[in-house]
């Protein structure tokens, strides 16, 4: 798979080096705060003002959640980077951390400045090697470079940062049950509430947040709020890195300003491989509801344009599919991974994963009854919004949209005993 990936520094030689990320003018952010000693309340608004959502699925705002942080509050504070990276069709974070980690250290250091915390957590997929050895070398640059660990650069601001890898389970990218991996419990999602906020990791007020969210943090202090939340659309500030997967001549990761066409990072990905017609698009990663390619023609890369047509920008894991597809066959695959990772502490979740994926089974395998098309709708509807964490939505709402979407590629399935495809 090519990886064509532009996220700053990402071009150069050896860009996962310390020299050549402060070429670029790396730490400058950092030297900023900690020479001007910046009112963490400064850094908060700036981060509200630059329209930085979080990157990670959810799109929740990054300096909001900042906010919920009692900085005076007595004892430990921490920062989590959730590195984890499970949701199919999502390979943006890896190259981030393999091509370009010194942004992700600084804008860990920024954010634990910012909250006052103590030490950094980075929650690395276990089968991303390369990345993990990466990162631990350049952890080890930060602190040889006075950067890291007691009084950095002089000060009275002491911080670390700690890798975590995680052993491939999709449920530890939920932040909760990612914070139960980090202390050695089984990884399962806590109730909420108390939110990580008040109560985090080791009890401890924790903020949590995605790979390439606090890898922009640097470029939003140094380049100024204003500088990018312009690059976006209004309620999407920044650029945001795509994956591109599927039927494209050029699958890989894309940086692009949000609100960019569908169409224009379609034709950046070489457009549909060998010619053929778009048939599908899911925007955001598995979990995300299906969308026909006509309609994901005329949509721009946002949370809003996006949540208009009926799905979510998610990770920005975009998965195009052509005319030779069999959706039925996809949605078996899909309804098989979420059955497979459900960590079973929700009867809903449990129980229903398994029930979609059996009927979803048996239409591709000609043995459907035309009623299994109302069947599955109805267990996914009891499903979502039912479940401690949001892997019962993600389990439910590609199936949902599949049979809406393509009920008649279902329903001929069911008649023929065979693919229309």
């Amino acid at each position: 798979m090519a990886n064509e990936v532009c996220f700053r520094t990402l071009h150069k030689d050896r860009s996962w080096k310390l020299d050549t990320y402060v070429s670029e003018g790396g730490y400058e952010a950092l030297k900023q705060i900690l020479e001007n000693k910046t009112p963490p309340e400064d850094i908060i608004e700036m981060v509200k003002k630059s329209g930085l959502r979080g990157r990670g699925g959810a799109g929740f705002p990054t300096g909001l959640k900042w906010s919920f942080i009692n900085r005076a509050a007595p004892g430990d504070k921490y920062i989590v980077c959730n590195s984890d990276e499970g949701e199919p069709g999502t390979f943006k974070d890896r190259d981030i951390t393999r091509y370009n980690p010194h942004a992700l250290i600084e804008g860990m250091i920024i954010a634990g400045y910012t909250i006052g915390a103590v030490a950094g957590y980075n929650y690395l997929r276990g089968e991303f090697w390369e990345p993990y050895e990466r990162f631990e070398e350049a952890l080890e640059e930060a602190r040889a470079a006075g950067l890291l660990g007691k009084n950095i650069l002089g000060t009275d601001f002491s911080y670390d940062i700690h890798t975590h890898l995680g052993a491939g389970a999709y449920i530890c990218g939920e932040e909760t049950a990612l914070l139960e991996s980090i202390e050695g419990k089984k990884g399962q999602p806590r109730f909420k509430p108390p939110f990580p906020a008040m109560f985090g990791l080791y009890g401890r007020p924790t903020v949590i947040n995605n790979t390439e969210t606090l890898a922009s943090i640097p470029d939003i202090v140094r380049q100024g709020p204003d500088w990018f939340r312009e690059i976006g659309v209004e309620n999407s500030g920044g650029p945001k890195l795509f994956s591109i997967s599927g039927n494209v001549a050029r699958p890989g990761n894309y940086e692009i300003p949000m609100g960019t066409p569908f169409a224009e990072l379609l034709e950046m990905a070489g457009g549909m491989r060998d010619g053929r017609p778009i048939k599908a698009v899911i925007p955001g990663g598995s979990s995300a509801p299906v969308l026909p390619g006509d309609v994901m023609m005329d949509l721009t890369m946002d949370y809003q344009s996006i949540q208009n047509a009926g799905s979510m920008l998610g990770s920005g894991a975009v998965i195009v599919m052509d005319d030779t597809n069999c959706m039925v066959k996809i949605l078996e695959r899909i309804s098989y991974f979420y059955y497979e990772e459900s960590c079973g502490q929700c009867t809903p979740c449990r129980e229903g994963t398994g029930w979609m994926h059996r009927v979803v089974k048996r239409i591709e395998h000609g043995q459907g009854r035309m009623e299994d098309l109302d069947l599955l709708d109805d267990v996914a509807q009891k499903i979502m919004g039912k479940t401690i964490c949001a892997l019962g939505d993600a389990a439910a709402l590609p199936v949902a949209s599949f049979v809406k979407h393509f009920r008649d590629e279902f329903a001929y399935h069911v008649e023929h005993k065979k693919c229309m495809v």
